[in-house]
């Protein structure tokens, strides 16, 4: 086993350009046919829309809240994703399969990124490669549409060739305008602007060397102030910080919970590169990590504020879910401690570049970000793996030494875990559309109205099937009217029994025993509200949806609780 092994690997690693191509392929299969889910409609509607209208990516209205606002009141990010859609729409088709297949280019461009960025910075590439793409976070947001891999990949080659044309104005020139793509796929590209100034500093580059490529991306981000503002009247970056501002101040969490969380999310996210980083430490590294383990773990079971706010977990459930952050906590702490070592082992712009690219997104997921999450947390994933590769590759001097068993063992069980955590996401989003279809079935197609509350993939899969969503400010239900409502989603309200009258539970079962996404098990992959954690093992609960039908006057609905 261990020749064959050997074998294998030296043959992907002489041939990565088309092998590591083929395995991000082979991964991601399985999910080509994964409903759309969570914000996936948001990104497919702007899609619609550029094909319609390419200069007016956001003129349209939607229903995602309690009322129906213009677009560009509800998205948070820029066009380019949605550009995409259109383009890859046209060519392939809007179907589930058609639309995933189109984002696995951006996916393989990540991990042939990380794979030649890693070479460059001495680490390994092929782990460095294998333990990006089994990141539970990475794949997970690999089988969505929405923006955050292709912004990633825009990102990683944008410091392939920074960190490769130090002395070469082409690759600089390439380098701003890939970031220039990355910051108009997803705002946070622009992040990229310090961190390379950062690095060409600390390599000694005279400023007239590189800092006008640094100028393109900050130049196309003013225009699209300035044309956004035109068209819409208001700057869409500004309403985008606006947001998140105003999103941390209702939802509440304060500074040391926020931080508790996000590192449970880059633990669980990167969790095979949790399972590689204790081979990174020597004897000395076991204190440190039973230190880490005594200060998460005393804090999260004495912090009443933080589980009050789960009030959906309680006894056992509870118990099991602070057990499984305290895990993951530490292992998030051990890889911002790595960070850490790698500076003051080396000392050099390699070292610093991976340092402010896993602490300046920590950071922003942690403080600045509207809510912690998976999503935000997904562009620090290569330079983890990276980190860890280039730590294992230090100790491991010798190359015919360096696949040992526990690296070996460390990758496949970060490789199963990961591919379970991808396949409960696909469970969830095939529940809530069979959630959806059932409901159409049985209660669409008719002369009476089928309204419906709560937006993600529920909202999509009904809407395509006829129904309507209702506006809390603006509809208006009568008497026989139908109103369909999905347990655990947004924007909803029960009816009381003067109101209307339930008729019908529909009950669809829900992935076993793993979930990144419920309530009543404490996942939040997509948001923190939703859990402390990015999956959770434990009992998960069934996607549940209520249809009522409506006997009360005529009358408008007013502004649900969330």
């Amino acid at each position: 086993m261990s020749v064959m092994f050997e074998k294998n690997r030296r043959w992907i690693a002489q041939h990565p350009n088309w092998t590591l191509p083929l395995i991000t392929f082979a991964v991601l299969l399985p999910f080509l046919a994964k409903p759309f889910n969570i914000d996936d409609p948001l990104f497919i509607w702007v899609g619609h829309q550029v094909q319609a209208h390419p200069f007016n990516p956001f003129g349209f209205n939607v229903a995602w809240d309690i009322t129906e606002l213009p677009m560009w009141k509800i998205t948070e990010n820029p066009p380019l994703a949605g550009y995409f859609i259109a383009l890859s729409a046209a060519i392939f088709g809007w179907s589930e399969v058609a639309l995933h297949f189109a984002f696995i280019l951006p996916a393989i461009a990540v991990i042939l990124g990380t794979h030649r960025l890693a070479a460059r910075l001495g680490a390994n590439p092929l782990l460095a490669a294998l333990t990006t793409l089994f990141a539970p976070v990475f794949l997970v947001s690999a089988t969505t549409v929405m923006c955050d891999v292709s912004m990633l990949a825009f990102w990683i080659w944008a410091i392939v060739f920074w960190v490769e044309g130090q002395d070469n104005s082409r690759k600089l020139a390439l380098a701003g305008l890939l970031i220039a793509l990355a910051e108009m796929t997803k705002y946070f590209g622009v992040c990229l602007v310090p961190l390379l100034a950062a690095y060409s500093l600390a390599n000694r580059r005279p400023l007239r060397q590189w800092a006008q490529f640094l100028l393109l991306p900050l130049v196309i981000l003013c225009a699209y102030q300035y044309v956004t503002a035109s068209a819409y009247g208001y700057s869409l970056l500004y309403r985008a910080m606006d947001y998140a501002t105003f999103s941390k101040s209702v939802i509440g969490f304060s500074k040391i919970q926020n931080a508790l969380i996000a590192l449970a999310f880059v633990g669980g996210g990167m969790a095979t590169a949790v399972f590689l980083a204790p081979q990174c430490w020597r004897k000395h590294g076991i204190k440190i990590l039973v230190a880490a383990l005594f200060l998460v773990a005393g804090i999260l079971f004495f912090d009443d504020a933080l589980w009050n706010r789960y009030n959906s977990l309680h006894g056992l459930t509870q118990t099991f879910v602070k057990l499984q952050m305290i895990f993951w906590a530490t292992g998030g702490s051990l890889l911002l401690i790595l960070a850490l070592v790698e500076i003051r082992r080396c000392r050099d712009a390699n070292s610093l570049l991976l340092f402010f690219w896993i602490a300046g997104t920590f950071y922003f997921a942690a403080c600045c970000n509207w809510t912690v999450n998976a999503r935000s947390i997904l562009p620090m994933t290569p330079a983890v793996a990276i980190l860890v590769s280039r730590q294992l590759q230090a100790k491991h001097s010798a190359a015919q030494n360096f696949w040992s068993v526990g690296i070996v063992t460390s990758l496949i069980v970060g490789g199963v875990l990961t591919m379970l955590v991808a396949r409960a996401d696909f469970s969830t989003a095939c529940a809530v559309r069979q959630c959806a279809q059932t409901i159409s079935v049985r209660y669409g197609g008719n002369s009476t109205p089928l309204w419906f509350q709560g937006h993600w993939g529920f909202q999509f899969y009904l809407a395509q099937a006829g129904g309507v969503p209702l506006d809390f400010k603006r509809s208006i239900l009568k008497p026989g009217d139908l109103l369909a409502i999905p347990v655990g989603n947004t924007s909803i309200q029960l009816p009381d029994q003067n109101q209307a009258t339930l008729i019908d539970v529909v009950t669809v079962p829900n992935s076993e025993l793993l979930t990144t996404w419920s309530l009543n098990a404490g996942a939040g992959f997509y948001a923190v509200g939703y859990g402390p954690l990015p999956f959770v093992f434990g009992k998960v609960s069934p996607e549940i949806a209520t249809v009522y039908v409506w006997k009360a006057p005529s009358a408008t609905w007013f502004q649900p609780s969330k």
